[in-house]
């Protein structure tokens, strides 16, 4: 006899043998689906109005294309979480884990999204970071260290931040579920849709089943990231001298970026479509904060703590650095740790 979840799943079954027998066949079908969707969302309402962060739906919607509510993506990501912590090491200097989180967190109130963040940084010292579902974000020591500036290391963050804003997790995990009826037994198993995606993402390399998606979800996380990181006061640009970071790497060691960024837009179409968007939706400012003594003391602490050095707590935070950018001649001063201000050249 069956249950009534059961009875429940089987006919959410039948409705998505139905859709899957229609997307079968025919692939065009799904190829202009997908494009339906990009264009929704470059063009939904106030996706380009800065004044109207928080208040957007920028791809959570419950539907065919998400069934994933927020509370359910939390759960998915938590589990995960306890995976990726089970397996990797993790950087636990507090001064380092306190200044990441801040950071996050600020880029978090700025952004679309309705979750709380997680903030955790991982001992790999290769460049990138990834946000599971829910809003628990893991930055590479890599990344931190490559950075030159805290606007930097904020556009990294603020790119993984839109990835949750958008639910494109959830929205991967759906299509990908929709694609294939292998997971019946799964949902069967489980108890329900709620189950799908963990046990879907099992047999595949954590986090590679959430820290990988498609160009389109890529292009989108770019986008908002650059709205995220300027709404909180970052020169947008920071960005794209990431961007500009990882093109260099590629040179000095071939295949890296191909290995690590495969999913994502190729590089020199990042940096010119974040330029344009900047050019074109942000409004200008004056200032922008471009860095931090908090950073560069973070940095110089993190590098010691890659070298497996001893780090003595107040070692290098007695004495905070200011750090100048190179078009800022304005006087400073030596004694606080205020964020470096950069000032548009036309100001000069």
């Amino acid at each position: 006899m069956l249950t009534r979840s059961t009875a429940i799943i089987c006919v959410l079954l039948l409705s998505l043998s139905s859709a899957l027998a229609g997307s079968n066949n025919d692939d065009k079908k799904g190829q202009a689906k997908d494009a339906n969707d990009d264009d929704s969302f470059y063009h939904g309402t106030g996706i380009n109005d800065i004044n109207a962060i928080g208040n957007r739906n920028v791809g959570c919607n419950r539907g065919l294309g998400n069934w994933y509510s927020l509370d359910s993506q939390v759960r998915m990501g938590a589990e995960f979480s306890r995976q990726v912590e089970a397996t990797s090491h993790l950087i636990t200097d507090r001064v380092v884990n306190e200044y990441v989180n801040r950071l996050g967190q600020n880029l978090a109130r700025n952004s679309d999204s309705r979750l709380p963040f997680t903030i955790k940084v991982l001992d790999i010292e290769e460049p990138n970071a990834f946000a599971l579902p829910g809003g628990f974000m893991y930055v590479h020591a890599g990344t931190i260290l490559l950075a030159d500036n805290e606007a930097e290391l904020a556009g990294v963050m603020a790119h993984e931040i839109g990835h949750v804003a958008a639910c494109h997790a959830a929205r991967q995990v759906t299509r990908g579920t929709l694609a294939s009826l292998a997971v019946i037994p799964l949902i069967l198993t489980t108890g329900g849709l709620a189950g799908i995606g963990v046990n879907q993402a099992a047999n595949l390399a954590v986090p590679a089943a959430f820290s990988k998606f498609g160009r389109s979800f890529e292009a989108q996380a770019d986008y908002l990231g650059i709205q995220y990181a300027y709404k909180a006061g970052y020169d947008p640009n920071g960005m794209i001298d990431f961007f500009e970071k990882l093109a260099a790497l590629e040179k000095k060691r071939p295949g890296f970026v191909t290995k690590v960024y495969q999913d994502h837009p190729a590089t020199p179409d990042r940096i010119g479509k974040s330029q344009h968007e900047i050019a074109t939706i942000l409004p200008p400012r004056d200032q922008y904060i471009v860095d931090s003594s908090d950073f560069e003391t973070v940095k110089r602490r993190l590098a010691l703590i890659m070298k497996h050095r001893e780090v003595k707590d107040g070692a290098t935070e007695d004495n905070p650095q200011l750090r100048r950018t190179a078009d800022d001649k304005s006087p400073q001063p030596q004694d606080d740790d205020r964020p470096v201000i950069k000032r548009k050249p036309e100001d000069k």
